[in-house]
């Protein structure tokens, strides 16, 4: 599954292709006229885009998650209990300047010593567990199915289909972008410069072809982006290109050897080590922005604000560059839970399991501790009706195995047919609700920050609201909360565009089991109401 979606990559592709707790009673009503919300006709100023997913629908037109009203109308001088958020992730750069007040310290261990001070099977896990070593990279599943070679598979007939598809696919984008690489360069040659500005290309004269042929696309993606930003997408979809052909669907690629245990014996445990940020901090990127959306230091002048106000992150690292391992991701739930949190995010997926049934047992083990699962759709324009996603709480239609367990899809940023992020999964039956997931402000390792998107992003959205539920109101039961965020939610009565197909078009009540738009206003009244 796609973690990410670039924000621009489709734009410069076609480019490419053209040329080649308290006892405080809450008495505030509930928001439920959004039938009088008038989508924002004017492009979102940065100060609102940075933070659009804390904005309210009627206050500002944008279809956020009422946190800032929330906060300002709910939540003051109120007390709170601190919870624990597990972010089972690519890593988290627990050193950033936003984060660093927020990191979950395990007080039982002592640092360095060498020594299980706390007798939990893992050495000095002071900030949580690296379950992947120093691994980066890794296959697709559908990679890992077809080096088996086991041809009586039931799924391997169909993982080499998608492999032949997604191969001819990697290589076509890797020389579209080498394309627009190349004429980039020729363009700075031209121009004899670094860098260039839109009035650079109109009033370049020259007799390069290729200059030529790309100048007038050039200037229409510049006119919309800024040059540095059309730099960091081009570069963003080379990585992502060249990673695939090189590590993703590379079938001579082990990146597991590395971490030298049996990805097969969920009972050979004792591997990885504590260090959560992983052996690159830059890698670690995804889920530091993911870390960053539930729990980013409020109020402080850095970067943006988490959602929750009193939560401290559980870094568990074990979503590589490709996909996640069964037995990584189920440990890894039940490192988080065993050692404390209340809420876990889950911005990851795939659409191959080989073991889903160590994952599916770990989210029941969850369910029995009342912790919290929340989980990404993914980011492929699927109906999870007809297509199996891992992990979920449903497979095939099936009744759901567990209650604690909430499958979040993404929200663009117009209240209109737009409404639905183009790349977001949906499903009446598997999808449970929507929050915003469409350039979303967050931190990224080494002290910066940045937009990314997808339903990774809207995924700990909804993890942040939970946390600030569980904080407000620690009595209440993980399935308490999950009922809330579906049934305290907006019901938008629009139609929407779903899968970015301008012909396909749903009543949004169609597009996820609540019909509704996760609020943290609304969530909060009901909460309220609920604990009494």
């Amino acid at each position: 599954m796609r973690l990410i979606r670039p924000l621009y990559v489709s734009a410069v592709l076609a480019l490419a292709l053209a040329s080649c707790g308290t006892t405080k009673k809450v008495t505030a009503p509930a928001i439920t006229n959004i039938d009088m919300a008038v989508a924002k006709k004017a492009p979102i100023a940065d100060a609102q885009l940075k933070r659009w997913s804390h904005l309210d629908l009627l206050k500002d037109s944008i279809p956020g998650m009422s946190v800032d009203r929330a906060y300002a109308e709910i939540l003051k001088d109120r007390k709170s209990e601190k919870v624990i958020v597990g972010i089972v992730d690519s890593g988290v750069d627990i050193e950033h300047e936003d984060l660093v007040d927020v990191i979950w310290t395990n007080t039982k261990e002592i640092p360095g010593n060498g020594i299980d001070d706390d007798n939990n099977g893992y050495i000095d896990d002071v900030h949580g567990w690296n379950f992947l070593g120093d691994a980066i990279h890794e296959n697709m599943e559908l990679v890992r199915i077809l080096k088996k070679g086991d041809t009586k598979n039931p799924d391997y007939a169909r993982a080499k289909a998608e492999y032949d598809k997604e191969y001819a696919e990697a290589m076509a984008g890797k020389q579209q972008i080498d394309f627009i690489l190349n004429a980039d360069k020729a363009i700075k040659t031209e121009l004899k410069k670094s860098n260039y500005t839109i009035e650079d290309l109109k009033t370049l004269t020259t007799t390069n072809s290729l200059v030529n042929q790309v100048k007038p696309r050039f200037i229409q993606i510049l006119s919309e982006i800024s040059k540095d930003e059309f730099d960091k997408e081009i570069q963003g979809a080379k990585d992502h290109y060249y990673s695939q052909l090189n590590y993703s669907l590379n079938m001579e690629f082990n990146g597991r050897k590395i971490v030298g245990d049996n990805v097969d014996d969920l009972s050979d445990n004792k591997y990885g080590n504590n260090n959560v940020m992983g052996p690159d901090k830059t890698e670690a990127k995804h889920g530091t922005h993911v870390a960053g959306i539930v729990a980013a230091s409020r109020n402080n002048g850095k970067g943006g604000d988490g959602i929750a106000n009193n939560v401290a992150i559980m870094a568990v690292r074990a979503v590589p560059d490709g996909d996640e391992y069964d037995k990584d991701i189920a440990l890894g739930i039940r490192y988080a839970v065993d050692n404390g949190a209340k809420v876990i995010n889950g911005s990851f997926g795939k659409y191959y399991s080989t073991h889903p049934q160590w994952v599916l047992d770990a989210l029941k083990y969850a369910a029995d501790k009342d912790v919290l699962v929340v989980i990404a759709a993914g980011n492929d324009s699927y109906d999870l009706d007809v297509t199996n996603k891992y992990p979920n709480d449903s497979y095939n239609n099936d009744p759901e195995f567990s209650n604690n367990v909430i499958i979040i899809g993404a929200l663009n940023t117009p209240y209109n047919i737009n409404l639905l992020a183009d790349f977001s999964n949906y499903g009446k039956k598997n999808v449970d609700v929507f929050s915003p997931g469409m350039k979303i402000y967050s931190t990224t390792p080494n002290n910066t920050y940045e937009y990314l998107q997808g339903t990774s992003m809207a995924s700990p959205n909804v993890a942040g609201v939970a946390a600030l539920i569980r904080s407000y109101y620690p009595k209440l039961s993980a399935v308490q909360v999950k009922q809330i965020l579906m049934e305290s939610g907006l019901q938008p009565k629009l139609d929407v565009i779903v899968g970015g197909d301008k012909d396909d078009v749903k009543p949004f009540s169609e597009v996820s089991k609540s019909g509704r738009m996760v609020n943290a206003y609304n969530a909060l009244i009901m909460a309220d109401k609920l604990s009494k």
